[in-house]
Parts: structure tokens; C-alpha cells; sequence
């Protein structure tokens, strides 16, 4: 199955991670405590709450935020350092670096081996440290 990460279809995530694990409807139901048209409507919804995908993750052993953060990381990858530095007032938890998963480090690998991107196109437009960048190339990749 092909994953478009522009458009996450959470629903269908947790489906194919159910039939994958072959978890059955009533084990689903206990844990929610729903119904089952309740736990098939959850199937068919693109985005849930927060509590209920955490409840899915813990669930099926699988870290579907983590489907969202790469998606950040692609979309809308953060602002450069020096504007971070200049605007930091927030009591919001601060990260100290991305989530670089192997799909990830494959796709930009990918694009720097077929000449889509150069390898500063990938530093400046999905703002990925080139000592990252480089790092990647040396240990997943024999790309000059």
C-alpha cells in the first residue's frame, strides 16, 4: 500500500495495522468500550482526537503522531535557528532535534541519487543540517 504523506487518512492507518496484526473486533471494542459501528466509524474518520490515537497507539504498538511529525518535517519544517533564537518566548517543550525516520532519510537520499534535488536544495528547503545530511550519505548511501 502506497502511505501519501500530504494526505494522512488516519482511519485507514489503523485499519491496515489491524489487519496486519489480525486484532480481532471484540478485543477492539473491550478496549474502547464501544460499540462495533462505533470502532468501524473510527476506521472511516481521517483525523481522531488526541486521547483516542494515543488509545490506538498503545493499542497496535505503532506510533501514528509519528505519521504526523514527519509530515511536519516535509510541509513545514521549522524556521531557521536564528529566528528561533530571536523569538523563544513560549512555555511550550522545545525539541532538540527532528524526527529523521529511514522512509524519511530514503526519500532525500532518493532525491539527491536521481539529480532531483542537489544536496543544497535539500539543506535549504527541508532544512536538514548538512553535517546530517552528509552523514546520511556516508552510512545509508554512496551518493558523491
Amino acid at each position: 500500500m502506497f502511505f501519501d504523506q500530504k494526505d494522512i487518512h488516519i482511519g485507514r492507518l489503523i485499519e491496515l495495522r489491524i489487519s496486519e496484526l489480525e486484532i480481532d473486533l471484540s478485543r477492539i471494542c473491550n478496549f474502547f468500550m464501544c460499540t462495533e459501528e462505533e470502532a468501524k466509524k473510527m476506521y472511516e474518520s481521517k483525523s481522531l482526537d488526541c486521547d483516542i490515537l494515543l488509545k490506538w497507539s498503545k493499542l497496535l504498538e505503532y506510533d501514528f503522531f509519528r505519521l504526523y511529525s514527519q509530515h511536519l518535517i516535509f510541509y513545514a519544517p521549522p524556521r531557521s535557528t536564528d529566528y528561533n533564537q530571536r523569538n523563544n518566548k513560549t512555555d511550550l517543550p522545545q525539541f532538540r532535534k527532528n524526527i529523521y525516520t529511514r522512509d524519511i532519510v530514503d526519500f532525500i537520499l532518493e532525491l539527491v541519487r536521481n539529480g532531483t534535488k542537489t544536496k543544497k536544495e535539500v539543506i535549504e528547503q527541508y532544512r536538514i543540517p548538512k553535517a546530517t545530511l552528509y552523514k546520511w550519505i556516508s552510512k545509508y548511501d554512496k551518493v558523491s
